[in-house]
């Protein structure tokens, strides 16, 4: 699939960014609206422009809020032609109405002007142009913030619309430091509105075993348990998210492992997150572990082979060739659930076994 080429290069072009890019691609397969949270200079701008930028034929708004801003500025002006014939209606050409994707950067400096016609926009699909409920084509709404908002702002209600929400930091590893520093802008690699409309439809159909409700209802209990206790609406909801994080791996059903991407929706306070990551590991930990150890023990069994064989030539590469596609798969995981050390730690093991066959067998 195309998206698969996009979210490779993107990972590429942005060090440390692997799971807030597949997040904005999940919540533009399910339809939903991401949260950026993260200090000035972390590159979100730049992270969502870019996203947005290789979806061929989106139309897309960005705009920079402030306490001053005004509804004009995101809805359009009031039709003067309109106003003359005692009708209030906004001209909503080129604004948020009338867009596929959007992104609001400082989006907690939206005063209350903006903020009712924006909740309904985003909930509900809707804008209400002289009293009359217009149905927008907005897809993904993606907001920006330096900070949480903080309580009694009277945002409680916009910050809950967000169904992921991600914290973007400075780059940690010093060589994915240097690897930002030389990276190159590159021709992007597109996809069209139709590829995404296809992946929706996809993501559509994609089924949710009764196990796997059982393993939320779990979730949900052990969650409430911690004093965490999302709304049931937000449960509902994270069945998009799933479903997209399915199709976005290649499936045609949710398994344990997609649970991670829960980590970014079940919390409602910032200090609530590791203990929502720590539940939502443990519930998906299983089948991830599951793969790292057949991977591993496939290795094995061809290195063994290899020695069985006498280390011949033609065996040494034929052993190469099977190791490479078994790390090919974990690399994929490894892209899917990036914080995960042991799939790290297995690459590099299999890795050691590959530099060993080409050394000593090949003496490459």
């Amino acid at each position: 699939m195309k998206i698969w080429d996009v979210v490779k290069q993107l990972n590429t072009e942005f060090a440390e960014r692997e799971e807030v890019i597949e997040g904005l691609v999940i919540a533009l397969i399910a339809r939903q609206h991401a949260l950026l949270i993260g200090p000035p200079g972390t590159g979100k701008s730049a992270l969502v422009t870019e996203v947005i930028r290789r979806i061929t034929g989106a139309k897309h708004f960005q705009w920079l809020l402030t306490r001053f801003s005004t509804p004009e500025e995101l809805f359009g002006p009031v039709s003067l032609q309109e106003l003359e014939q005692g009708v209030y209606k906004r001209n909503t050409v080129g604004k948020l109405p009338e867009v596929h994707t959007s992104f609001l950067d400082e989006i907690f400096k939206a005063n209350s002007a903006i903020l009712n016609a924006l909740l309904t926009l985003i909930n509900e699909r809707l804008f209400y142009n002289d009293s009359a409920p217009t149905k927008v084509p907005l897809i993904s709404l993606v907001g920006s913030s330096n900070e949480y908002p903080e309580e009694g702002e009277g945002l409680e209600a916009l910050f809950d619309r967000f169904l992921l929400r991600f914290e973007v930091n400075y780059i940690g590893e010093d060589r994915a430091f240097v690897d930002m520093l030389k990276s190159q802008t590159s021709l992007p690699v597109n996809m069209t509105m139709e590829d995404l409309y296809q992946l929706q439809s996809l993501s559509d159909t994609v089924t949710i075993s009764d196990a796997m409700y059982d393993n939320l209802s779990q979730i949900r209990s052990e969650l409430r348990d911690q004093g965490i206790q999302p709304s049931d609406r937000r449960f509902k909801q994270i069945l998009s998210i799933l479903r997209a994080k399915a199709v976005l791996a290649g499936r045609t059903s949710v398994v344990e492992e997609d649970l991670l991407i829960l980590k970014h929706s079940l919390w409602e306070m910032p200090d609530q997150q590791d203990k929502v990551a720590k539940i939502i590991r443990f519930h998906a930990q299983d089948a991830i572990k599951t793969k790292v150890e057949d991977a591993l023990s496939e290795v094995a069994d061809v290195l063994h082979n290899l020695k069985k064989e006498g280390d011949t030539t033609d065996a040494a590469l034929e052993a190469i060739k099977k190791i490479k596609s078994i790390a090919a798969d974990l690399k994929v995981l490894q892209m899917e659930t990036p914080t995960r050390l042991d799939i790290r730690e297995a690459l590099q093991s299999i890795q050691a076994s590959l530099t060993h066959i080409t050394t000593n067998v090949l003496g490459v």
